[in-house]
């Protein structure tokens, strides 16, 4: 009869320790950040003249090669470019289209637009769901003649709304690339 308690108490001890396992978690989602090769950026003139083409391209992704910079021409004065950015990730093959995921998580992301010199402005284009901007379309304003720069930095779940700025934002840099500019 002694041994039946003990086996009982024994069968009921474990149970209890085997309930108390935090084995059961679940496992906290891993949204593992994808690889981004290729920024192109096509900005158009509204009122016609010549489509500019900005580009970034680092094949080797986050290898030890620096990215590839083109800029296809320069942009005219006084005028107003409608912008428009696509994402690649040219490590497979076909090239994954990160701008799709992008703009399917556009409250997690949103792009920044740095200017120095003949640049009046930046505008964005489009926003996500709760009326904050994105960025994947946008208008860029020229001055008169001179050197310009824009700086394009992609934000991985900044701090939505914010003030446009790199420094309020918080969230991690996805991708970030200078193009140097001429105004014409």
């Amino acid at each position: 009869m002694k041994t039946i308690k003990f086996l009982s108490i024994l069968a009921l001890s474990g149970v209890l320790f085997s309930s108390c396992s935090d084995d059961d978690d679940t496992p906290e989602e891993v949204n593992e950040e994808e690889v981004i090769t290729t920024m192109t950026v096509v900005l158009v003139p509204q009122g016609g003249g010549d489509t500019i083409t900005l580009q970034s391209r680092d094949i080797d992704g986050d290898g030890p090669g620096a990215p590839e910079v083109t800029v296809s021409g320069s942009l005219a004065g006084s005028t107003t470019y409608t912008g428009g950015i696509v994402l690649l990730n040219e490590t497979e093959t076909p090239a994954e289209d990160i701008t799709e995921e992008v703009a399917e998580e556009d409250d997690e992301h949103q792009f920044f637009f740095e200017t120095t010199g003949s640049i009046a402005g930046v505008t964005y284009g489009d926003t996500d769901g709760d009326g904050n901007p994105v960025g994947i379309v946008f208008s860029l304003e020229t001055n008169t003649a001179g050197a310009a720069s824009i700086t394009i930095t992609l934000r991985h779940e900044p701090k939505k709304p914010n003030d446009g700025t790199l420094a309020d934002a918080g969230g991690e840099t996805d991708i970030a690339q200078t193009f140097s500019l001429t105004i014409m």
